[in-house]
């Protein structure tokens, strides 16, 4: 158990600092622009390895599952430096942020203890099993089936867009285990090997070539019910308190990403009136969607409870996102067009990648609508 007191943001900042510059080419990606997809997985492995004996990564984690506690503004300082050094890519890096502390608040005591530190440490990579191929934004119509069996349960269906799953040791699984008209109240979680016998990971190819998801199919998985998360047919509460912590610290992390794709994007820029006004838009929504993410941040960091509310984050970061990549295309369109170096490969893929933001995570659409209806109370229609 840890007795030093958690330091404060700005010691906890310049110490990091000050660690980062000195081990800089330590830390650096073995590789020049975007590198494979498991070059950056590997990369990811070693940085949070490193951070962790270095005595970063523990912090603003509870000691209960061997962090060494502190505020989780901590947290987000951490994956700010870090993204914004473009030592990870950033959402790879904030997967942590959403998964570690679903199944810290979930998940038996045991189970926590024996396996976020695995996660924070880098020495395992957990993915997350949500959508399906007839479930896109109404999740609480998924249909992968959890039936009991004694003390196990037996897991058949499918998942999609399953991010990094043919990487990962561990994943998150929500389970239909109630009827198909109970939606979200038959909804179960569990926390599940991957190497388990009946599990097959099937990787999918994006526009950009990169095989980031994949499909996963569970052919009579057995599982142990110690592996359950959360009360039975009660995973619908689990996946509605990943969402706020994905949009917290694991946000801010992704203002970061923005703020240095758009400082790069202002470098190479045409020096004219033009670019500068386009420029200014697009540095006024990031300063938004910064100031939007840091209040949230602070909140959560309070312990308030985060809600609906974040839908509000969600719809900033997916317009910031791709406006921040409109620019791109608008002042430097030979490096998307024609990318002729690593680093314009990078990129165009980032490019192609934020056509997405308004997607993932919940649509645009449907966070307009909650915001309408959970919200501005506008009613159903």
């Amino acid at each position: 158990m840890s007795t030093t007191t958690p330091p404060s943001v700005e010691r906890f900042r310049a110490d990091l600092v000050g660690w980062l510059d000195q081990n800089r080419d330590d830390i650096a990606p073995p590789y020049t622009g975007a590198g494979s997809l498991p070059e950056q997985m590997t990369q990811l492995s070693r940085v949070k390895s490193l951070l962790w004996d270095a005595g970063f990564m523990g912090w603003g984690w509870p000691e209960a599952v061997g962090g060494e506690g502190g505020p989780a503004a901590l947290r987000a300082v951490l994956g700010e430096e870090v993204v914004e050094r473009d030592l990870v890519v950033s959402g790879f890096f904030s997967m942590t942020e959403t998964l570690a502390p679903t199944l810290i608040e979930f998940a038996s005591p045991e189970l926590a203890a024996e396996f976020v530190p695995r996660l924070l440490s880098g020495a395992e990579m957990w993915c997350q099993g949500f959508s399906e191929p007839s479930t896109g934004s109404d999740l609480a119509s998924l249909s992968c089936r959890g039936r009991r069996h004694g003390d196990d349960w037996v897991i058949n269906g499918q998942k999609v867009w399953t991010s990094l799953s043919q990487f990962s040791d561990r994943c998150l699984v929500l389970t239909r285990t109630g009827t198909p008209e109970s939606r979200h109240r038959g909804i179960t979680a569990f926390f599940i090997d991957m190497d388990t016998p009946g599990i097959d990971v099937r990787p999918l190819a994006i526009m950009s070539g990169s095989d980031e998801f994949a499909e996963v199919f569970f052919d009579d998985v057995v599982i142990p019910d110690s592996r359950r998360v959360g009360e039975v047919d009660g995973g619908w509460a689990v996946a509605m308190a990943l969402l706020p912590f994905e949009r917290s610290t694991a946000f801010w992390h992704r203002t970061a990403f923005m703020q240095a794709r758009l400082e790069e994007i202002v470098a190479g820029a045409p020096d004219n009136d033009h670019s500068a006004a386009l420029v200014g838009e697009a540095f006024a929504q990031l300063h938004a969607l910064r100031c939007r993410s840091r209040s949230t941040v602070r909140r959560f960091d309070d312990g308030e409870p985060l809600g609906a509310e974040t839908s509000v984050d969600k719809v900033l970061v997916a317009t910031t996102e791709q406006k921040i990549f409109d620019l791109a295309r608008t002042l430097t369109p030979e490096r998307l067009a024609l990318p002729r170096t690593d680093d314009d490969l990078r990129f165009r893929d980032e490019y192609l990648y934020s056509r997405a933001a308004s997607i993932y995570g919940g649509t645009s659409e449907i966070q307009r609508n909650i915001i309408a209806r959970r919200l501005l109370d506008l009613g159903d229609e």
